[in-house]
């Protein structure tokens, strides 16, 4: 296959991966579960096709270890599980999910990585707008996943693909079936159209209609979560333009600072957390997240080291997850907090694991950010706008981590992955960014 034809078939792939990871519940409202099956496989064969027939460059001291070491205590907790056929199957998912971020870490270069993720995000929120303003004029009621009977039985809100309330001003869940799951998409959007324009890599017209677009979805979604998420990603974006502008060794204020504002921002919380809440339309035990922390260390003190085995999406028919978390008919499939589901799933050595991996890609995130590239000798290259896409996106997966689980699965455990990765490769051989 001739160089150009091969990596046109690299970036549509690797546009169908990041649009399926971004929307699965669309595959899965569309399909079920055996529609998404169907995906999943799709995503696997052909990451692992493309990574033979590409051969990409794979240094083993520029991959990042903790990585590897997260996926094997996984793996392993197989031996130790309370449930090991349910954790047999949460394992392959994530090392389906793994596969194909490590395809997308290794295949695409940095503009080719913004160009198709951004791709991918204009097709889930104009699929969004397109199908909510259908729901909303044409149906005018609330539409359910295909493929799903609920009888005559009363349907939790939770349930429902669309609740038609885009002609009211919302919020909308668009094809992902979720606010919290559209406006995190949103919120990428906005970083990566952003960041796209200040590369000059888009029409400028085009570019500023599709960031006008985001930011206006993400108001219709009004997640709370994604509220203070985007308050998280102004900030960390504020402190790195700072330190760009600072000389590298004038740089202490800055860092104090940013101490600060963290200490003064975790005592408002724990002094002030009932009106912050308020002023973001959340009730004081955040939407019924505190009953079902409190189930989750309660379960997860049981087996505090190594915990009950790995599971990604928590399976339903088996023991404890059965009635773990159940509120107002709806019975959950997460912690609400990627760090108790970990300790959960595999204890505090899981927890350290983990949080190495999320806090050493977050370290070379910043760096990547605020020092200016080095491809020469001298340090006299300007700096390039995509280099800062790291760290907002980590920035935006990690407090998305305190109140959702999604740092674990599908986007959020692709987008980590693919961070990580690359970031730890751009460290031992850096290259161009746009």
């Amino acid at each position: 296959m001739p160089a150009v034809q091969s990596r046109f078939v690299v970036r549509m792939f690797s546009t169908f991966v990041l649009f399926s990871v971004l929307a699965g519940q669309f595959w899965r409202s569309v399909g079920g579960w055996w529609g998404f099956g169907l995906i999943a496989a799709i995503v696997v064969v052909g990451s692992i096709t493309l990574l033979v027939t590409q051969k990409p460059a794979l240094n083993w001291r520029r991959f990042p270890k903790t990585l590897v070491a997260f996926m094997l205590l996984a793996t392993l907790s197989i031996a130790w599980s309370a449930y090991p056929a349910a954790a047999a199957l949460g394992v392959t998912l994530q090392w389906i999910t793994t596969i194909a971020a490590v395809f997308l870490a290794l295949t695409l270069t940095w503009a080719e990585l913004l160009r198709t993720l951004s791709s991918a995000l204009r097709w889930v929120l104009g699929l969004s707008i397109v199908f909510e303003l259908f729901v909303a004029a044409v149906i005018q009621a609330p539409v359910l996943p295909f493929f799903v009977d609920y009888g005559d039985e009363k349907i939790p809100q939770a349930f429902y693909w669309s609740r038609a309330l885009l002609l009211t001003g919302g919020p909308i869940e668009g094809i992902v079936a979720s606010r919290n799951l559209l406006g995190f998409v949103a919120l990428l959007a906005v970083i990566v159209f952003g960041l796209q324009l200040a590369a000059k890599t888009v029409r400028r017209g085009w570019g500023v209609a599709w960031l006008t677009f985001a930011v206006v979805m993400l108001g219709l979604t009004r997640s709370a979560t994604i509220t203070l998420a985007t308050l998280v990603v102004l900030v960390v974006l504020g402190f790195a333009l700072w330190t760009r502008r600072a000389h590298p060794q004038h740089r202490r204020p800055i860092y104090a600072t940013a101490a600060a504002l963290l200490v003064a921002s975790v005592s408002a919380l724990l002094f002030f957390s009932g009106p912050l809440l308020g002023l973001f339309g959340k009730s004081e035990d955040l939407t019924g997240r505190f009953d079902i922390w409190n189930s989750v260390i309660d379960l997860a003190s049981e087996r505090p080291v190594i915990g009950w085995g790995w599971v990604s999406y928590w399976n339903p028919f088996v023991e404890p997850f059965a009635n773990l978390a159940e509120r107002k008919g709806v019975v959950y499939l997460q912690a609400h907090n990627a760090w108790l589901d970990v300790w959960l799933q595999l204890g505090i050595v899981g927890v350290i694991v983990f949080g190495l991996l999320a806090l050493s890609t977050l370290w070379r995130a910043w760096f990547l950010a605020v020092d200016r590239p080095r491809l020469g000798v001298a340090d006299t290259t300007p700096y390039a706008a995509s280099a800062l896409l790291p760290l907002l996106v980590t920035a935006a997966l990690l407090a998305q981590s305190v109140a959702e689980s999604r740092l674990l699965v599908e986007y959020g455990w692709v987008l980590l992955v693919v961070m990580a990765v690359m970031t730890k490769r751009h460290q031992g051989a850096p290259t161009k960014m746009p």
